[in-house]
């Protein structure tokens, strides 16, 4: 059967498992096989039994999904090129420039960098590591106070212990010079270290390892002063390319059915949400001395760890990530010679601003509806500028009270106006369809593979002019229609914008026209008012939110079997005003944060 409306094929699902991993795609199935618009008039009509063996089918398969809690498969992983910066500051007090040492990586999933599916380390990546260990450690012993920071104790041998060895080397000439004072005073740094890199206690096979690599390090040049140093160094080294120190790794059970993970798990899973980083040795010590999954500890710890300076760098990771516009700091699309005011410090001070207003929003107004739409905005004096904003002075970013309502919230800020644009002017074709997907979680489908590329989304010379009247003309394709309908009018709606994010009234002498409406009728002219109406769909929003929040804490796909889940979150955003704090403690407290399922286990089973 073809729905080619929505352009799907249900020929290409087999197996039971294909309907479950689409399996809101398949709910959708259900209820249009049921309205009878599916299939098509045209096509061939399917008989009332048929009918209902299909929908119940399908029902059942997806009922059995849902019957047993699953938290989803949980893929090894090694931590991402900003974990591994935050883990090694952390750690070693090192701020290393992963960005531009390490290969680029993309994004997976929901479009983040932490996602399990692509964070797997090809022998370029190794190679780099190997010598990011070594760069990291001669930086730190270059600074004999940064190095005894880490290693306090620097053991050399007394004049009794060398004219003691000195007298075993000439009576037993072949014989191993070995005494335990050394490892003794190794092991006191190494294992504690260790087990704060490693995030978890050492085994006693790990711990007998790093001794043995240890002692044969040191041994094998004891005569030398600075024997000691040499071979903790390289300790470090060896426990920075550990697998245990790249990967985020968690006990991967025999069991069939899915099991709480441990507390240094559930610390690591915590540490790296909140702040991209390792846990520190607060959360360390509650994991080993408490119940880490107990909601009143597990309330504690994410609440001082939300308070921490650290978890700006969550917001950081998060919604720059989230919204799209990491490329326009990094990999500036804009052309130069048409926009000369585009620097590379307009383009941090948007990313700060991105950042520092999502910060905001999280930490101290916790109401998330104000990504949407606010009378504050996060500001320094040369951003404000920009924006034709007076009354704001020096460089200092802070939260700025602002009478232009088109400019609060996320569609009115440069980076996401730029981000959304073309190098020479905007695109509302790719303005309406950010906000469809980044905002309300509700796409365009994509177009027929025989229908060409949108003009507008291919042609820079097209002018700003002609923008409406070519959309138009577009839309009376009837293979185009269902696209843009639904995107062009939000993307001419933010058309006050250019394509840097400075408001405007009119291309040149000729006003521009922001009045349109939705695919359901309602009605809007400008940014403030197509703001409004999106608030009115509060519904959609909180459950994209919880989407992309849900996918960034697992670091993978969000599939049908989280459904109970993302119900869950997105009623907690809908019954508590958007509190971000407590979206936070309800998302900690979900089934899949705090379980997992064996790699080794046989999912869906009697499906």
């Amino acid at each position: 059967m073809k729905w080619t409306k929505g352009g799907i094929n249900l020929e290409d699902y087999y197996f039971a498992i294909s309907v479950i991993k689409n399996g809101e795609l398949f709910k959708t199935v259900t209820e249009v096989v049921n309205d009878g618009s599916m299939p098509q008039a045209q096509a061939p009509r399917m008989s009332q039994a048929d009918q209902d063996t299909l929908v119940a089918g399908i029902e059942r398969i997806l009922a059995a999904a849902l019957a047993e809690a699953d938290p989803g498969i949980s893929v090894m992983r090694r931590l991402s090129h900003r974990e591994y910066k935050y883990t090694v500051l952390d750690l070693l007090d090192v701020d290393f420039e992963t960005a531009k040492y390490f290969p680029s990586e993309g994004s997976g999933g929901e479009g983040f960098d932490n996602q399990s599916g692509t964070l797997f380390i090809s022998p370029l990546t190794m190679e780099r590591y190997y010598n990011a260990a070594d760069s990291i450690v001669r930086r730190i012993q270059a600074d004999d106070n940064h190095w005894r920071k880490i290693i306090p104790a620097n053991y050399k041998p007394g004049l009794t212990r060398r004219l003691v060895n000195s007298i075993l080397a000439f009576v037993y000439p072949d014989r191993e010079i070995h005494w335990d004072r050394p490892e003794i005073e190794a092991k006191k740094i190494m294992i504690p270290f260790a087990t704060r890199a490693y995030r978890r206690f050492l085994s006693n096979e790990e711990e007998d390892q790093l001794m043995t690599f240890f002692r044969t390090a040191y041994f094998s040049n004891w005569q030398d002063k600075e024997a000691f140093d040499y071979a903790m160094s390289g300790v470090l080294k060896r426990i920075l390319v550990s697998p245990n120190f790249l990967y985020r790794m968690e006990v991967n059970s025999h069991s069939q059915k899915p099991y709480p993970i441990n507390n240094f798990e559930l610390a690591s899973r915590l540490s790296y949400l909140l702040w991209s980083s390792m846990p520190d040795e607060r959360l360390l010590d509650v994991a080993y001395r408490e119940d880490l999954h107990q909601p009143s500890i597990l309330k504690r710890e994410v609440l001082r760890m939300m308070d921490d300076r650290k978890f700006r760098r969550f917001s950081e990771s998060f919604a720059p990530q989230w919204l799209g516009v990491e490329e326009m700091l990094y990999a500036p699309l804009t052309d130069q010679e048409l926009f000369p005011e585009f620097t590379p410090e307009l383009r941090h001070d948007m990313h700060e601003e991105v950042v520092g207003y999502f910060h905001e929003v999280f930490t101290k107004k916790r109401n998330l509806l104000h990504l949407l739409d606010s009378d504050y905005a996060w500001l320094n004096e040369d951003l404000a500028k920009h924006y034709d904003i007076e009354g704001v002075e020096g460089s200092e970013f802070r939260t700025v009270q602002i009478s232009d309502r088109n400019r609060g919230g996320l569609l009115g800020m440069g980076a996401v106006l730029t981000a959304t644009s073309l190098p020479v002017r905007t695109s509302p074709v790719l303005r309406g369809q950010w906000v469809l997907e980044q905002v309300l979680g509700d796409p365009a489908p994509p177009p027929p593979a025989d229908v060409p590329a949108l003009e507008d989304a291919k042609n820079n010379d097209v002018s700003e002019l002609d923008l409406r009247s070519l959309l138009e003309l577009h839309r009376e394709d009837q293979a185009c229609l269902g696209c843009h309908q639904k995107m062009d009018p939000i993307g001419l709606g933010l058309e006050n914008f250019d394509a840097i994010g400075r408001w405007r009234d009119s291309y040149g002498p000729v006003p521009i026209n922001t009045a349109g409406a939705l695919l359901d009728g309602r009605k809007f002219k400008g940014p403030e008012e197509l703001k409004g109406l999106f608030l009115e769909d509060k519904n959609k929003f909180a459950k994209n939110f919880s989407r992309k929040m849900l996918s960034y804490a697992l670091g993978r796909n969000v599939e049908f079997i989280d459904t109970p889940t993302l119900e869950s979150l997105t009623n907690e955003l809908m019954n508590n005003n958007f509190d971000s704090q407590s979206f936070m403690l309800t998302l900690v407290n979900s089934y899949p944060f705090l379980n997992r399922r064996s790699d080794l286990a046989e999912r869906y089973k009697g499906i």
